[in-house]
C-alpha cells in the first residue's frame, strides 16, 4: 500500500501542519513534514535553511502522495517549488483548499 505523504507549505501554518499530520496519521498514512518551523518562530540561518530545503525536497523522494497546506489560497515561492519538483516525479498532490479556477 502506497501510503508515506509528506506534508508541504509555508511553515507559518504551523497548527495546519499539526491538525493535518494526526488527521492523516489517523487515516494511515505515514507522515513526513518539516521538523522545523521558521516562518512560525524557529531560528535557522541561511545555510540551515538551504539544506533544510534540500531535506525536504528528499522526503518528497520517499512519499507516494504530496498534501499542499495552502490555507487562504497561500502557496510562496519554496511551496511551487515543492509542488513543480512533486509533479516533476508524478507525484500524487492533494491540496488542502480547492485551487482557484477548479
Amino acid at each position: 500500500m502506497n501510503n508515506i505523504m509528506c506534508l508541504c507549505g509555508s511553515t507559518k501554518f504551523k497548527q495546519e501542519y499539526l491538525n493535518i499530520c494526526k488527521e492523516m496519521t489517523l487515516k494511515g498514512f505515514i507522515i513526513v513534514m518539516p521538523g522545523l518551523f521558521a516562518h512560525a518562530g524557529d531560528k535557522i540561518s541561511n545555510e540551515q535553511k538551504e539544506a533544510l530545503d534540500a531535506l525536504h525536497l528528499h522526503k518528497i523522494d520517499i512519499s507516494d502522495t504530496v498534501y499542499i497546506i495552502n490555507k487562504n489560497g497561500y502557496i510562496g515561492s519554496s511551496t511551487k517549488n515543492e509542488i513543480n519538483y512533486a509533479k516533476s516525479l508524478n507525484k500524487k498532490i492533494i491540496y488542502m483548499e480547492k485551487l482557484n479556477g477548479d
